[in-house]
């Protein structure tokens, strides 16, 4: 089966995009609360409402960034990418790694969270909790990238996240 690259990102791949950069910055900033949870029902204790609420929507949240990864990815799969903007090899590699490495944690991370919280599986805890350095090293090069393509390189790759019609 032949298949062209698309000109640019559909809608619906730019909408997943941003939902699932959204709620990873959500789980970046309110991931602590689960550990809060977690002591509390250790503990014989009862999580106030909001540890209770926030340490519950860590998890569904988590949940919601894999089931949405899975899709991006047979979206990627299925329709494929726009070709990667003009550059040497070294920067393809780096943005292939990268963006490879991020989807690794965007799978692994939820289904590790998973199953330390529901499994009791200690090893897939302290994988989870791992990631979140790795998950803020990765975004940070992912941005750095977007942001020098876009402004230095002036090569528009920033756009095609934007708007499908870049």
């Amino acid at each position: 089966m032949s298949r062209t690259q698309p000109a640019s990102y559909s809608p619906v791949h730019i909408v997943l995009h941003w939902s699932i950069a959204a709620l990873i910055l959500f789980q970046l900033v309110f991931g602590d609360s689960i550990g809060d949870l977690g002591r509390a029902l250790r503990n014989g204790g009862t999580p106030d409402t909001a540890t209770a609420f926030m340490g519950n929507a860590h998890i569904w949240v988590g949940i919601a960034i894999l089931v949405l990864t899975v899709i991006r990815l047979l979206i990627v799969i299925l329709r494929g990418v726009p070709a990667p903007v003009p550059g040497s090899k070294l920067q393809h590699l780096a943005a292939k790694a990268v963006h490879g490495l991020l989807y690794l944690l965007m799978i692994v991370v939820p289904i590790t969270g998973l199953a330390a919280w529901f499994g009791g599986i200690r090893a897939a805890g302290e994988i989870h909790e791992f990631s979140k350095p790795a998950f803020i090293i990765l975004i940070t090069l992912h941005v750095v990238g977007a942001l020098y393509h876009q402004f230095v390189l002036k090569d528009r790759s920033l756009s095609r996240m934007v708007s499908s019609k870049a």
